[in-house]
């Protein structure tokens, strides 16, 4: 009897002295097709947060983009969502796609400008944007931010969507489409410099179309989330000028109830590592504490308010949740 108590006492002792198997965070995060930046940029992101946040294990999920995201977090589904700022503010407040639903989202992090890129070959003689009435044409796949800011700025200007026949492709897809001329035009919204469209200027000599002053304006007052920039000459094959365009600021989103420590050692190395996602993507280079607040177009997360704070970097009031 002594020896068996003695044996249960040691028993204790050892199971004491065996640490419990630590508990693995998942962290999941929508992106987007294969063909944008997303993509990448997010498989940067979950190599970060598995390599150096102890006890997370992150993964980027394949989805349809940013209208998508922000349903998907809001879900459950993922927990992290790169997102268009304008599509960011939709879901927030319940607007446009989102049908007076407000979503439960925070901002997480900003990521970088998307530039909007509508793209055609030189042969097809389109010059203005205008033009695509009566094409065949590709505003981005259903739910991405693409189709999204491509409806916005097409009602902007006064087209109607019954106006052009829609494929609503991924990028790839566009890209294969305009490639083998079953569309006369594809947009993308995303950063510049993306694969689809390298590939594409190759083979095929094309056309990224500018919008004139009057369009320019006329966007911008429909949406204040959008600036005036200039997509740079020489980033794809035949395009050596500058092409007037518009842009709309990226937002790394998370779920609402996600946890305040998590959020914070998640944003504590994405900054820290930040030269390791610039190696995947230069646009990267725009992810910066200082970005986050001057350009993130919906409240911050407190996990992130709390990595700025200990940082020194005020946080304005239109940013606390």
């Amino acid at each position: 009897m002594k020896r068996l108590s003695l044996t249960i006492f040691l028993c204790v002792l050892v199971a004491l002295a065996v640490p419990a198997a630590a508990k693995t965070t998942f962290v999941s995060i929508g992106t987007g097709g294969t063909g944008g930046i997303y993509y990448p940029y997010g498989g940067g992101v979950a190599e970060i947060w598995s390599k150096y946040v102890p006890g997370v294990k992150a993964v980027a999920e394949v989805t349809g983009a940013s209208v998508e995201n922000v349903k998907l977090a809001h879900r459950g589904e993922t927990v992290v969502g790169e997102v268009m700022g304008d599509v960011a503010v939709a879901g927030f407040n319940g607007l446009s796609k989102f049908k007076g639903k407000k979503y439960n989202i925070l901002s997480m992090a900003v990521m970088y400008p998307n530039l909007l890129q509508v793209v055609t070959l030189k042969k097809s003689g389109i010059t203005n944007i205008e033009q695509v009435k009566g094409r065949n044409i590709s505003t981005g796949s259903p739910g991405s931010g693409t189709n999204f800011m491509a409806e916005a700025v097409f009602k902007a200007l006064g087209i109607p969507l019954d106006a052009y026949k829609d494929s609503r492709l991924s990028f790839t897809e566009s890209a294969n489409a305009l490639r083998d001329g079953t569309i006369d035009v594809g947009i993308w919204s995303v950063g510049p410099g993306t694969s689809s469209i390298l590939d594409l200027a190759t083979t095929h000599d094309i056309r990224i179309i500018a919008f004139t002053p009057q369009q320019i304006k006329k966007v911008l007052a429909a949406n204040p989330t959008y600036s005036s920039v200039k997509l740079a000459g020489g980033l794809y094959r035949g395009v050596d000028k500058a092409v007037q365009t518009i842009g709309v600021w990226n937002v790394m989103i998370c779920q609402k109830s996600l946890d305040t420590d998590l959020v914070y050692r998640l944003v504590k190395a994405l900054y820290a590592h930040n030269d390791y996602l610039r190696e995947i993507h230069p646009s990267a280079a725009y992810t910066t504490p200082e970005n986050a607040v001057k350009y993130s177009p919906i409240p911050l997360h407190p996990g992130t308010i709390r990595y700025l704070k200990e940082k020194g970097i005020q946080v304005p009031d239109r940013l606390l949740p």
